[in-house]
């Protein structure tokens, strides 16, 4: 199903978010001297756009959701989710995260990400009313103004290689 264009804005901080969750995955093994590297870009990332998207989402996207019965228990899993990917943020920003912690912080930042896009954002378009979609936009916008629009450049330890 096509994004509805309220959603897009989301979308891409989505694709933001998967790109970096990719650049980790494909620079295993990472070396624990990039380990700082590493835990900067993922704090900057946070600051300049995850926070203020999980805000977005938490007060303005998931109590238009939860108004539907069939997607209480997904909202519920989701905030789940924000609270254990700010504590891998917090570890980044303290650079307490290890190689392992690093893995598995991408991975569970992709399946979160996937989670929202395949199951959440599919449901409230198809069970929301284009009036109902348009409101919510208004607010998303709102919320989301602060945000940063662009994907974060990576550093030299934090760019892909050649493979050769």
């Amino acid at each position: 199903m096509l994004r509805h264009k309220i959603l897009i804005p989301l979308s891409h901080q989505h694709q933001h978010a998967l790109a970096l969750c990719v650049r980790i995955d494909r620079a295993q093994p990472i070396p624990t001297a990039d380990l700082d590297a590493w835990q900067a870009e993922i704090e900057q990332h946070f600051a300049q756009e995850i926070k203020i998207h999980f805000s977005a989402e938490e007060c303005v996207l998931f109590p238009a959701a939860r108004r539907f019965p069939e997607l209480i228990s997904l909202i519920d899993e989701l905030i789940s989710d924000h609270a254990a990917l700010r504590q891998s943020f917090l570890r980044a920003e303290n650079r307490s995260m290890t190689v392992e912690s690093l893995t598995i912080f991408a991975q569970d930042l992709s399946a979160h990400v996937r989670k929202e896009e395949r199951q959440l954002f599919e449901r409230m378009q198809e069970l929301m009313t284009p009036e109902e979609m348009e409101t919510l936009g208004a607010r998303l916008q709102a919320a989301l103004k602060d945000a940063t629009h662009s994907c974060s450049l990576p550093n030299k330890a934090t760019s892909l290689k050649s493979r050769k």
